[in-house]
């Protein structure tokens, strides 16, 4: 058996359906076939919930017919037939059926876990009004609390105050909603929710018109994000009578406002959508948003009104691979059309922070120390289009180059040549004689002509750029513009104080790594500079990363920054799980597996280059995630804890004290390493 790591059950994923069987016109018999050939299929892709359409079972739109006594005894057979024959199955069946009970009809989803009926809750809002008649033959279940109902031979819990919750598996909590019920104003779900339900399940019949496939998404996205939950749908398809009305089929789910799986519409044999829903996430993110907590209060605590139904799921735990897109980078969407947008929001918001910042401090220079790598080279274009929106001439930008005992002639004249090119004032301090004068009154080992390359040689010329700049800026009236990224601070790789951990102000400090190079290639393609600047921009994207503190060896290597600090896509993606989600490290892990762990699987964002497309084994990620969680939680909190001003750019992408991310300076890295290392295999199972 493989080891639990690799199961997505253990590393808190619900995988949820939602299906549309076929359904034959008041022939329930049928329709129970029709649902367990689906809920086999589902069986067989690892499910554990599934959810039908309303009134799948007797089939919805047969008007009277819901008012026969045969037809209401066949659909009470056929929910015993789907009872029995769940005894085999793994998934929660959640189906939708005519019920009787004390003299009335509901219309009902009903709960069904391995042939037991968990609960049955009626539909609380019936409509009435343009093509529905529901109050002919139902009865609303809006207040019904406490009760039970005979179905099946069973007796089970009735009422709209359900809940429906594991007992072995963690976070897997589910609520029933149906159709009408989430177009009111007041959703059972929301309820529902604030009650301890991670995922909202929506059993619908919702015949089809044109624009109203959109509409139900958007209900279903928005639903999900307020609720800080899962919402699963599954509306009615083919079969269904089309007197009057047709029936397209549409079944989603989403989770947070992202759609993580969708049937084909107006398929004529029906279909399942699939996707592993993050009820772990879910939890953690309610935790961290007390917002929902307040409402909850507001509400007077729904949980105190629901019933929680326990239920023994029995997992497996198997290695069931994983059903559910994951970006290899949290930052960049690989979507064409979604990262243009992230990148126009991110490069002006990076703009006008920088205007503000101006405009506030009556300065109208900066001062910027431009070493033509990634992260100097995006605050300069930011700065000339900040110079841009308040009418300042591109000269006020006072742009240095200060090479040093490493700097390269590629970087030197990347770094020239964008000065120029955006119309800056240049200038050039070469800062090795004042290095060697620090190093030689330090005693250092460098100065007596010895190759010690250690990180006060490191730090001396970090520490003089900073110096340099800071003091031109006091000369010439001007504001230092501070360039780090959120990739370097989450990782301490950043010299503290008199360093490129400190400026006036930084545009970079919310935008990680791999997010900057995108925003470069965007800037780019979009022509936001003439053709020479542009001409510099994609020559910095295709240069080493490296701080070129250090001379090249003997073979003319250089000092690599990502040989040192593992690879900024893989840290990019620890750093967004850990500190965005609170996730544990081990999850982290098997999320950075799936990513990566197969350069030719899944999408990549548009124009990256097939040079770049890199794959990670599972021992490479455990190394890096390793060293990142040493590096963030063991000893460069206090370095964060001082950042300079700079605006919050992406959501997960901000580590300011004053902002997304609090922390003590002298915490310790020990419970995440212990964690990482207990719940990860020794080594990775073969692909």
């Amino acid at each position: 058996m493989a080891h639990r790591f690799y199961s997505h059950q253990a590393q808190g994923f619900v995988r949820c359906a939602t299906a549309t069987p076929r359904v034959s016109v008041a022939d329930p018999a049928a329709n129970a076939q029709a649902i367990l050939e689906l809920a086999r299929q589902g069986h067989d892709e690892g499910c554990d919930l599934m959810v039908f359409p309303e009134l799948c079972v007797s089939a919805y739109a047969i008007d009277d017919l819901h008012l026969q006594d045969a037809l209401l005894a066949a659909t009470e057979a056929a929910i015993g037939e789907i009872c029995a024959a769940s005894r085999d199955l793994a998934p929660v069946l959640a189906v939708g059926a005519p019920i009787r009970r004390n003299g009335r009809l509901y219309n009902c989803a009903l709960a069904i876990s391995r042939g037991r009926i968990l609960g049955v809750v009626p539909k609380s809002f019936l409509p009435n009004y343009r093509e529905y008649y529901e109050k002919r033959w139902f009865a609303p279940g809006a207040g019904l609390r406490g009760l039970e109902v005979e179905v099946a031979g069973q007796t089970a819990p009735f009422g709209v105050d359900l809940l429906f919750a594991a007992s072995d598996l963690a976070d897997f909590v589910f609520h029933l909603e149906i159709c009408e019920d989430f177009w009111a104003a007041a959703p059972p779900s929301t309820e529902g929710a604030l009650a301890g339900a991670l995922i909202l399940c929506n059993l619908s019949a919702s015949n089809v018109v044109v624009g109203k496939a959109a509409e139900r998404a958007m209900l279903c996205a928005s639903q999900s994000v307020r609720c800080l939950a899962a919402y699963l749908y599954a509306a009615a398809g083919p079969g269904e009578s089309t007197t009057d009305l047709a029936w397209d089929g549409q079944a989603d789910i989403f989770e947070l406002g992202s759609l993580l799986a969708r049937s084909e519409r107006f398929a004529r044999g029906g279909g399942l959508a699939i996707a592993d829903v993050d009820a772990e996430r879910l939890r953690l993110e309610r935790m961290r948003t007390p917002t929902f907590n307040d409402a909850a209060q507001a509400l007077g605590h729904p949980e105190t009104r629901f019933r929680r139904i326990a239920f023994e799921h029995a997992p497996a735990f198997a290695d069931c691979g994983l059903r559910r897109h994951l970006d290899r980078f949290p930052f960049v969407p690989d979507d064409p059309a979604k990262l243009d947008q992230d990148c126009f929001e991110a490069f002006n918001i990076q703009v006008e922070g920088l205007a503000k910042r101006m405009q506030a401090s009556r300065t109208e220079k900066i001062v910027i120390g431009v070493s033509g790598g990634l992260d100097s080279t995006h605050a300069l274009i930011v700065a000339a289009k900040a110079c841009d929106q308040l009418g300042l001439p591109r000269s006020n930008i006072l742009a240095f180059t200060l090479p040093g005992f490493a700097t390269s002639d590629t970087t030197k004249t990347n770094a020239w040549a964008l000065m120029k090119a955006i119309g800056a004032t240049a200038e050039e301090i070469d800062i090795t004689p004042a290095a060697r004068q620090m190093l030689t009154d330090l005693g250092h080992p460098f100065a007596g002509g010895e190759p010690v390359y250690d990180v006060t040689f490191e730090n001396v010329q970090a520490g003089l750029r900073t110096d340099y700049l800071f003091r031109a800026a006091n000369q010439r009236g001007a504001l230092v513009l501070g360039t780090g990224d959120l990739s370097e601070l989450a990782l301490g790789w950043c010299t503290y104080g008199v360093g490129d951990q400190m400026s006036h102000y930084n545009v970079n400090a919310s935008v990680a790594k791999t997010l900057i190079q995108h925003l470069i290639r965007w800037v780019a393609k979009t022509a936001q500079f003439d053709e020479t600047a542009t001409a510099t921009l994609l020559s910095v994207l295709d240069t080493e990363i490296s701080p070129e503190l250090v001379p090249a060896d003997a073979e003319g290597a250089i000092q690599s920054t990502q040989a040192i600090i593992g690879p900024y896509e893989l840290q990019d993606f620890h750093l967004f799980y850990i500190t965005r989600f609170g996730l544990r490290p081990s999850k982290v892990a098997f999320l950075a597996w799936h990513a990566w762990r197969d350069a030719g699987a899944g999408t990549w964002p548009p124009h990256f280059p097939e040079e770049a497309r890199h794959q990670y084994d599972l021992a490479e990620i455990r190394k890096w995630l390793a060293l990142f969680i040493s590096r963030f939680f063991g000893f460069s909190q206090f370095k964060r804890s001082a950042l300079p001003n700079g605006p919050k750019v992406v959501s997960g992408g901000n580590l300011s004290p004053r902002g997304d991310w609090r922390a003590p300076s002298d915490g310790n890295a020990r419970a995440w390493l212990a964690e990482l290392e207990a719940n990860l295999p020794e080594a990775p199972a073969a692909p």
